[in-house]
């Protein structure tokens, strides 16, 4: 009997996931998550903060909690070891009759090195495969070779556009092979990390988010179907308060509940019936943006983080992280980022420059700040963008500050953004 490990990471569904897809079926197939106990050791130097806050581990454990379901629907199931991942790979690889491991394409550096320490160690008999996931597009149908990038987004937007066909989402599979004699489902929360089990978002975030693949999809119906949100994305996305200023699907397709072309599809399936306009279309863009990032993630390799050795910690960047500059629109933005895990892109922006260009602190500190908070945490987004703002990297401006004060005054002019948060 040969197995197969499919072996998940930032893919947490069912449908459209093309690691539950073969060519033969295996006999057996073990699915299996693995958190990186990395993800849980100390962000800074001098503190006792993890790179994984509560707020994503939480989301990631709900989301393994759902995607276990659907696989037990499957006559399957699900592991979820907490090592290093090569390591665990490579020891069930050995305990088992493997014929393939699959695993996704990833723009992570360290997910990609610990791929490559998988594939070096394996028998001759048992191979690893990378297969494309998540993606809007397929990297062969791009007009350009992966090392000849567009320099700037406007350039990779326009050459995409001229030429492009998104893939339909695959089905989800109706069965799978069955579980082989290994050990399945995985530790509870509270074991994993005590803070994480009982942390809480704050009330008024607007929008409780829960993790899974079917909290995903209720998400996209509700908010192209019966909220009609994306009618008006264009004109309501810079908002700050609610439910429904903005799609609000990052958390999702950070972790893979939802794929981009499950969201291309359903907003084209909307335009048939209603008409395509300047907000529909502005939500592909945004796709667009998230595919760009990806591809320069994965070109970049480790000058993507600019050094993985962090500065020390500075009063100015303490001052920020706990919303306590005396700006108000900043030091609400900052509560709510830490309150809730998540925070709007006009505000992302805001703090953002502000750190960097008015408080003069290593834009590397907020990126990893912002890596330790966010749910939606997206290696290629999150780095990509603090480099956008920073004026580094790809395409390259020193001139992208923000008037925080002239942005307050635009986007909160009755102040009821900074009043939700600091009352």
């Amino acid at each position: 009997m040969t197995a197969d490990i499919v072996w998940l990471q930032d893919d947490l569904r069912i449908a459209d996931n093309p690691l539950f897809h073969f060519d033969t079926a295996p006999d057996q197939l073990l699915c299996l998550y693995v958190l990186d106990q990395h993800w849980l050791n100390t962000l800074f130097q001098e503190e006792d903060v993890a790179r994984m806050g509560s707020a994503r581990l939480r989301f990631i454990w709900q989301s393994l909690m759902a995607l276990r379901g659907e696989l037990l629907k499957r006559g399957s199931d699900l592991l979820v070891r907490i090592g290093s991942p090569d390591k665990v790979v490579g020891d069930l690889a050995k305990q088992l009759n493997v014929r393939s491991i699959r695993v996704r394409q990833t723009a992570g550096l360290d997910e990609r090195r610990y791929q490559a320490a998988v594939r070096a160690n394996l028998p001759a008999s048992t191979e690893l495969q990378t297969v494309e996931s998540g993606l809007l597009l397929a990297a062969q149908s791009l007009p350009f070779a992966s090392h000849a990038l567009p320099t700037s987004f406007s350039a990779f937007r326009r050459q995409v556009e001229a030429q492009w066909s998104v893939p339909s989402a695959l089905p989800a599979p109706i069965t799978l092979p069955p579980w082989p004699e290994a050990p399945r489902g995985f530790p509870a929360l509270q074991l994993v990390c005590e803070k994480s089990a009982d942390w809480q978002p704050d009330a008024r975030q607007g929008l409780a988010y829960v993790g899974g693949e079917d909290a995903a999809h209720k998400r996209l119906e509700d908010y192209l179907w019966h909220q009609g949100g994306v009618a008006t994305y264009k004109q309501t996305r810079n908002g700050l308060l609610g439910a429904y200023f903005s799609t609000r699907f990052s958390p999702w397709l950070a972790q893979g509940c939802l794929s981009a072309r499950q969201v291309y599809g359903e907003v084209r399936r909307w335009e048939a019936c209603h008409g395509a306009n300047e907000s529909s279309y502005w939500i592909i863009f945004e796709l667009l943006w998230r595919e760009y990032f990806y591809h320069a993630a994965r070109l970049e390799g480790a000058a993507l983080f600019g050094s993985r050795q962090l500065p020390i910690s500075c009063a100015n960047f303490n001052a920020w992280r706990d919303g306590r500059t005396g700006v108000a629109f900043i030091d609400a933005a900052m509560l709510e980022l830490k309150s809730t895990g998540w925070l709007s892109n006009r505000a992302r922006q805001n703090v953002a420059s502000f750190l960097v260009k008015d408080l003069n602190v290593d834009w590397r500190l907020g990126a990893a700040w912002f890596e330790h908070c966010l749910i939606d945490y997206d290696v290629a987004s999150n780095w990509g963008n603090w480099r956008y703002i920073a004026g580094i990297g790809r395409d390259p401006r020193k001139d992208r500050h923000f008037d925080v004060l002239k942005q307050a005054e635009h986007y909160d002019p009755d102040g009821l953004y900074v009043a939700h948060w600091l009352p």
